[in-house]
C-alpha cells in the first residue's frame, strides 16, 4: 500500500496538555509517527513523499477566521505581556448565549480552543497544514486509482471543528480527505474507529446527506468528549439519518466490537457510496495509555479486513494511538488485515 508522510510533523511537539487540573506534557507526540513509519517500511509499504495541495482542501472544510487564527495565533501570543511558551485558553463563551467574535488572541484562543488539549506552539500551524495536505494526497492516489492508500497523519484530526481546535486536532482531516473525494463521487462514507467520538468529523457533516459518518467509540457517558457521541444524534436537516453514532462500553474486545463493525459497513453498503475514508483510531488498543477498549494486535487485521471488504476505494487517515511497543505491530497488524481481504 501507498502510506503518504512528511516529516514536517516533528516541529509540533506540545507540551502543555490539562488533566483533571494538572499540567503535563501531550500524549500527543513526534515519536508516534517515527514509530508507525518505521512500522510499515519494514512491511514494505512504498512511502510517498507528501505534496502541497494548497490552501484550497482545508479551506473547503474549515472557516477563514479559524484558519487565520491558527497560522497568526503563536506568533501574537508572544507578543503579550509574560505569555506562555504555547497557546492555551483560558476563557470560553457560555453555549447558547449571545457571542460577539473577540479581536484579542487571549479571547480568539477561547473562541477557537474547545480545551486545554490542543495547546499551539511555534510549529503547529505548519504540522497541521502537512498533516491536512497528506490526507489529501492519500485521497487523491485514491482518485488516481489506488485500491487504498494510507495517510500517516500527525496530528491527528477528527476532533477538529469547521472552526474550533479540540482534543489534539487543529484540520479535520479525514474529513479533507472526504471532501477531496467528493469533487469525482457523489457520496462518500466516513467509518470512525478511535477509541473516541469523531465529534469534530460530525459537527461538519451534521446538516448534510451527502457523506454519511459513522463513529464507533467509547461510550461518552464516561469517557471523553462527553458532550456528543451518543446514539440519538442522528443529523440535522438535510442530513437526518446521515450520523450514526454506536458507543460501546469501555473495555470492548474484538467479540463485542464485531458486531458494531458488522452493523457499521451494512450501513455504508446501504448509503452506496463511492468512496470510504477511514479514521483509523489504534487507541482502542488493550495497551493504549487510554485503556479505553481492548482490541488486540491481531484484532485490528480482523476489523481492517472487514472494512475491506466492502470493496470501496478507501483512504485510511491516521487518528489515535499512543505511544506504547504495540503502536508499530498495531498499525502493521492493520494494514496486513486490509490488503489481505481487498
Amino acid at each position: 500500500m501507498k502510506v503518504v508522510y512528511t516529516d514536517t510533523h516533528q516541529g509540533h511537539d506540545p507540551q502543555l496538555f490539562m488533566v483533571r487540573g494538572k499540567l503535563k506534557r501531550s500524549n500527543e507526540q513526534p515519536e508516534r509517527a517515527f514509530r508507525l513509519l518505521d512500522a510499515v517500511r519494514k512491511d514494505g509499504h512504498e512511502i510517498v513523499p507528501c505534496e502541497d495541495f494548497g490552501a484550497g482542501p482545508r479551506a473547503a472544510i474549515h472557516t477563514p477566521d479559524y484558519l487565520r487564527f491558527l497560522e497568526t495565533a503563536h506568533a501574537r501570543w508572544q507578543l503579550l505581556d509574560d505569555p506562555s511558551e504555547e497557546v492555551m485558553p483560558n476563557v470560553h463563551p457560555f453555549p447558547g448565549q449571545p457571542c460577539s467574535y473577540p479581536e484579542s488572541v487571549v479571547g480568539q484562543a477561547g473562541f477557537h480552543m474547545g480545551d486545554n488539549a490542543c495547546s499551539i506552539g511555534p510549529h503547529t500551524w505548519e504540522a497541521a497544514v502537512a498533516s491536512a495536505h497528506m490526507a489529501t494526497h492519500a485521497a487523491q492516489l485514491v482518485l488516481d486509482g489506488e485500491r487504498a492508500a494510507y495517510a500517516l497523519c500527525r496530528p491527528p484530526g477528527h476532533h477538529a471543528y469547521v472552526d474550533r481546535a479540540n482534543g489534539f486536532c487543529y484540520l479535520n482531516n479525514v474529513a479533507i480527505a472526504a471532501q477531496h473525494l467528493r469533487s469525482r463521487h457523489a457520496r462518500v462514507a466516513i467509518l470512525d474507529i478511535d477509541v473516541h467520538h469523531g465529534n469534530g468529523t460530525q459537527g461538519i457533516f451534521y446538516r448534510r446527506a451527502d457523506v454519511l459518518t459513522i463513529s464507533l467509540h467509547g461510550d461518552p457517558r464516561n469517557f471523553t468528549p462527553f458532550f456528543t457521541g451518543h446514539a440519538h444524534e442522528r443529523g440535522e436537516g438535510e442530513g437526518l439519518g446521515y450520523n450514526i453514532n454506536k458507543p460501546l462500553a469501555l473495555g470492548t474486545d474484538l467479540d463485542g466490537y464485531l458486531p458494531a463493525l458488522r452493523e457499521a459497513c451494512d450501513s455504508i453498503r446501504a448509503f452506496a457510496p463511492g468512496a470510504l475514508a477511514v479514521a483509523l483510531g489504534l487507541d482502542t488498543h488493550e495497551r493504549d495509555p487510554y485503556k479505553g477498549m481492548k482490541i488486540t494486535t491481531p484484532g485490528f487485521a480482523v476489523l481492517l479486513a472487514e472494512i475491506a471488504r466492502l470493496g470501496l476505494p478507501t483512504v485510511l487517515v491516521q487518528e489515535g494511538g499512543y505511544l506504547s511497543d504495540d503502536l508499530g505491530p498495531n498499525i502493521a497488524s492493520a494494514l496486513r488485515g486490509f490488503a489481505g481481504a481487498a
